[in-house]
Formats: structure tokens, sequence, C-alpha cells
């Protein structure tokens, strides 16, 4: 069973906290990976977005990839170093401020490549095209960049090679929670569409996905291949995870605020899986709880749920040692990523407070929100 090592009473509830001691050892297996290689290693901003954490982050990475332009400036503002981006599709009126703040501007198809090619070159950035591989190797559909019918890259057919002065890379983004292995297999894939081009290029960039400080990741055979491509092509090579970075990082700590029954045991919590950690839903999946079970492996099952109107604002089914009783204290694994930067207020349910471990040890509180945090996404 994973142990904590903070006193989750310490804070009101509902909060998000992260241990910076947790995150320095992810951080230190992407510098190896970045080392050994000699690639950029960068943190993908969609999954982390926690910038107090950036001064640590940027100290064994080197820099931010952004996916819009109020990423691209945070990343800019709070790490200041490499500072790359990628959209589907850029707004006309923010390509400028983009183009003043953003190292590699990746585009996602030839179109949007000739309407700012010229202007592009002119501020000096470093350009790249996003392609799809067409290589499908993960289980969920809904982060699956090579579905048939992807808007995610330009395919083969559609390359269009006569386009390609001032481009300097490729970028390739496939992967979803996965391993090394299936990187080999989409590399290969990439290769045999888009190696012929490789040879004017820079830099490649392979994008997020890689769970690279997930306990059975094969590390060595990610070197190994990465240190084989760059013999290959004389590239430079990009990173770019975002999960990796933060992963098991974090927790979110929660309380029980009442208890019925309906033909099960309900916990309503007063954190909501709809509002404070939508993946739960999305992807779905089921998170894990420090000292919570499967169903019928302890004595107590109870389903675990939000207060929320929405009827499906369900975290999941969980068996206890002991009953659970109004004020109990639940801590969800995982929390850093893929929580904070997609939280919301629907029902006006108040977003969790941020807390963070620092390398001594110490709990402090980050960020609190009110009603004004409520209220001022609105109109």
């Amino acid at each position: 069973m994973k142990k904590i090592d903070f006193d989750p009473t310490v804070l009101k509830t509902p909060y998000y906290i992260v241990d910076e001691r947790l995150l320095a050892q992810n951080l230190t297996v992407l510098g190896r990976v970045a080392k050994d290689v000699d690639c950029h290693i960068l943190l993908a901003q969609k999954a982390f977005s926690m910038f107090s954490t950036y001064p640590l982050v940027g100290s064994y990475l080197n820099g931010t990839t952004a996916s819009g332009l109020f990423e691209a400036k945070l990343g800019k503002e709070e790490m200041g170093k490499e500072n790359h981006i990628f959209s589907p599709a850029y707004l006309e009126e923010e390509m400028d401020e983009i183009l003043s703040i953003c190292d590699h501007v990746v585009f996602n198809s030839f179109s949007q490549w000739k309407k700012y090619k010229e202007k592009a070159l002119a501020a000096g950035v470093s350009c790249g095209i996003r392609v799809n591989p067409e290589c499908s190797t993960g289980d969920h559909a809904i982060y699956d960049p090579c579905a048939p019918g992807s808007r995610l890259g330009v395919t083969k057919v559609n390359f269009e090679e006569n386009q390609l002065e001032g481009i300097e890379g490729l970028h390739m983004h496939t992967l979803c929670e996965q391993n090394s292995d299936d990187f080999v297999i989409t590399l290969r894939a990439f290769e045999e569409k888009f190696g012929s081009y490789l040879p004017k290029m820079k830099w490649v960039n392979f994008g997020g996905g890689h769970h690279i400080t997930r306990s059975d990741y094969d590390v060595e055979l990610l070197i190994q291949t990465l240190i084989e491509f760059k013999e290959r092509y004389k590239l430079e090579v990009y990173l770019e995870p975002g999960e990796a970075v933060a992963l098991n990082a974090g927790y979110l700590v929660a309380s029980v605020i009442d208890i019925i029954e309906n033909g099960i045991q309900i916990a309503i919590l007063d954190t909501s899986a709809a509002c404070h950690m939508p993946d739960v839903i999305e992807m779905p999946y089921r998170p894990a709880i420090i000292g919570a079970s499967e169903t019928g492996v302890e004595e107590f099952t109870y389903r675990l749920a939000g207060p929320t109107c929405l009827a499906g604002d369900v975290i999941g089914d969980y068996s206890f040692a002991e009953k659970l009783k109004i004020g109990s204290r639940l801590i969800f694994c995982d929390m850093a990523i893929y929580s904070m930067v997609k939280n919301n207020t629907f029902n006006g349910m108040a977003l969790p407070m941020i807390a963070r471990i620092d390398l001594e040890g110490k709990v402090g509180v980050v960020k609190k929100f009110n009603y004004l945090d409520f209220k001022n996404r609105l109109s």
C-alpha cells in the first residue's frame, strides 16, 4: 500500500497538494534521459501548470511547451527557458505575441504554415510541421491523435514536400501514458512515412505521452532508441512529457460530508469528479485512494460521489477495512496531473486549495480560492 509522508488533517479540505520531493525524483529520471541522450526535455504545461514549482522543474528541464498563447506566456514568465508551442490552428490576432515569446512554433497544417510563414520567418523562430504517422498503439480513443479522421498532424498523403523551405523540424505526438515499446513501434512508422524528409531538418520533436517516470517504464530502451535515432540523422531531439514530470507527485485530499443508502452505501464528498478531477469521467479511470481497495476486498464498501447535481458525478466504488464516517478524510493519488489544469466551477463548486510540500518536508499553502474566482468567470 502506498504511504504518504504528510499529515492530511493539517489543512481544510478539499485541497490539492504536490510533494516537491516526489517531483524531484521524477525530474532526476528525466534529467538522466536528457543527459544520456543529449536531448531536450520540456514540460508540457497542458498536464501540469503549477508554476510555483517551475523553479524546481526548470533546474532539471530545458523549458516548457504550450498549447496556446496563455500557456506560452506562463512558460515565458515563470520558467523563462526554451518556450515551444503547438496548436491545431492559431488565431490571427494572437500570432504576433506568440512569435515574440516562443522559440519553436509548430504548425498543424501546411495551410497554417503558408498563412504565417513570412511573419514567422521574419520573427526568427524555428518552425516545424506536426505529422501524423497513422500508427495507433494506445487504448484510449479520446487521446489517440492517429485515430481515423484525426485533426492532429499532417498525414503522408497530405504532406506537401514542396513547401518545406523554412521548416526546420518535424513534430510527432501519438502516445498516451505508454511505455517505450510503443514508442519504438511508432518511430518505425514515422521513419517509414517521413524519414526521407529528415535530412532537410534540424530537429525532431517526439511529443509527450512517454510515461518515463512510471515504475515499470523501460528507460534504457528509450535512451538506446533515441541515441540510435540521433546517430542515423544527426538531429536535435525534443521530448515533451507532461504526466511524467509530475506523475504520482500529488494528491487530492477530501472529506466525507454525508453517507446515504440506495442499495449501496454512498459517501458524499466535498470534492467532485466532474469539477476537481474531470479525467475520472472523461478518460475514464478509477483513481487510487490511500487505504482503499477494490470492492469486496475489505469489509465495508462505499460508492464515492461528489456534491454536484450531476447524476454521474461518481468517482467509483471502493472498500475499506473500517467504516467511513462524516469527517473521514480520503486521499486520492496522482492528482498533480490533469487536475488543476482542467478543474472547473460547475454548480458553483469552490476550487480546491493548492498546497505544496517543499524539499525539506514543510507543508505550505500556495493559493486559496473564493467566490470571486467563480463569479469572475461569468458575466
